[in-house]
């Protein structure tokens, strides 16, 4: 298991930017409005050789009435307990404050190594680190993560409380984006999942706004949940806002993810426009899926009525994959990794070219392809040449002559004899005159 290092402090001192710039990216919001982070995020970093996780947490303020402060302290003291190394970031313009004094006696209870981190000390003014000394947490380390000052001494610091260099893990970690629209259950079904409370839950829409990774095994491999902001329509949503970065962070991590749990709410009697587009936007990123209809609990009506429903509006991707859950009381719940396992398994699927070819022949011996003005197309041979998802090139003497309904025929005829189910399909037709 890589080292975890867990960065904690009040809000607005730079733990976000601090977080993204150790990363190389841009994975945590920055914004300076209080309270943006939420949840611990997690990411992997390497300095020197050593290879961690990176956690970064809310903003700690025990005496704020915000309504979220309690499950961010909660998360964030979670983070405590499970690092290796903590950095405590304070705030070298406003001085030590009583919410600092506050968040140190949480942090000297703990006994985990602290590394103090003195920010925004832009002209590096050490002498303004002096006065954190009051804390009792040892040496205050100054610090400008916009200016990139300082880094290299605090990563320095940190993996010098590492035991020894950690090698890179081999083993592929394979991820699980969860998508869906605000206050479908998406964070209810990681925290039911994973068995702990790892991402904040609650009735107001909008509660989570990172993309949160949540690493876990299972099955001996390794795993991360990726709990994303809840997608709404396009116009209710400002580009420039928080909710408009969630958006891009969202699709994102659709881009970035071996499989997606598509999430929908099936306490009402119909789903929405918007939960469709979301299915379609992971259809056309050619990603593994699993239907997941969660609350059922609540409705708890027939099934076979619902399944007529996603069969008409899911047309589009009629390989889908379903399950009716309750990440409430867990019904069902326990099936989801398997179907999620399945359906990367078959979207992983490499076949032979020699078991391809057979059904393409059958396939043509049945139904010739297409003729235009005389002129039929004459179909060579086929060949998988990736995965993930599953990629055929067929070789033909004129790729013009192969229209939809022939290249969906072949497909059917590919998903008859293999099982692709819960993956999309790419078929790419080359002709003569196409270069490889």
């Amino acid at each position: 298991m890589k080292p975890i290092v867990a960065i904690i402090g009040r809000p607005n001192v730079g733990k976000s930017t601090f977080f993204n710039k150790i990363c190389g990216k841009r994975i945590s919001i920055v914004d300076d409005a209080p309270g943006v982070t939420r949840d611990r995020i997690y990411a992997d970093a390497e300095w020197c050789g050593h290879s961690f996780l990176l956690v970064d947490t809310g903003g700690l303020d025990p005496k704020s009435e915000d309504f979220f402060q309690q499950d961010i302290l909660k998360q964030a003291k979670i983070a405590i307990d499970e690092a290796n190394v903590i950095v405590f970031l304070v705030d070298g313009k406003t001085g030590v404050t009583a919410n600092d004094e506050e968040v140190a006696s949480i942090l000297k209870k703990s006994k985990t190594p602290v590394v103090l981190v003195v920010n925004k000390l832009d002209n590096f003014e050490v002498e303004n680190t002096y006065e954190f000394y009051g804390l009792g947490l040892g040496e205050p380390m100054p610090l400008s993560v916009e200016q990139s000052k300082g880094i290299g001494d605090v990563l320095d610091k940190i993996v010098s409380y590492f035991p020894e260099k950690i090698k890179k893990e081999e083993e592929k970690i394979t991820k699980i984006a969860i998508v869906g629209r605000p206050n479908v259950g998406k964070s209810s079904l990681v925290n039911r999942l994973v068995g702990q409370s790892r991402v904040v839950v609650s009735d107001i829409e909008g509660t989570t706004r990172d993309s949160v990774l949540v690493p876990f095994r299972y099955n001996k491999k390794d795993y991360a949940f990726v709990d994303t902001a809840g997608l709404r329509r396009n116009r209710s949503v400002e580009r420039a806002s928080i909710e408009g970065y969630s958006v891009l962070r969202t699709l994102n991590a659709i881009e970035e993810a071996d499989v997606v749990l598509i999430v929908f709410d099936g306490s009402g009697e119909k789903l929405s426009e918007q939960d469709f587009k979301i299915a379609g936007l992971v259809h056309e990123a050619g990603k593994p899926s699993v239907i997941v209809i969660n609350k059922w609990d609540i409705k708890n009506s027939d099934k076979n009525n619902f399944e007529k429903m996603l069969k008409r509006d899911l047309a589009f991707m009629d390989y889908y994959k379903s399950i009716y859950v309750s990440a409430l009381t867990g019904e069902s719940t326990g099936q989801i990794m398997e179907k999620a396992e399945e359906v990367y398994q078959n979207a992983s699927r490499r076949i032979s070219t020699g078991l391809l070819n057979e059904i393409l022949h059958d396939a043509i011996l049945n139904y010739q392809p297409p003729a235009h003005k005389g002129k039929r197309c004459k179909i060579q041979y086929i060949t998988e040449p990736s995965t993930n998802p599953p990629t055929f090139v067929i070789f033909v003497n004129d790729a013009k002559l192969i229209n939809f309904s022939y290249r969906r025929y072949i497909e059917n005829k590919l998903r008859e004899k293999i099982d692709f189910s819960g993956s999309p399909i790419k078929i790419i037709i080359r002709g003569r005159e196409d270069k490889e």
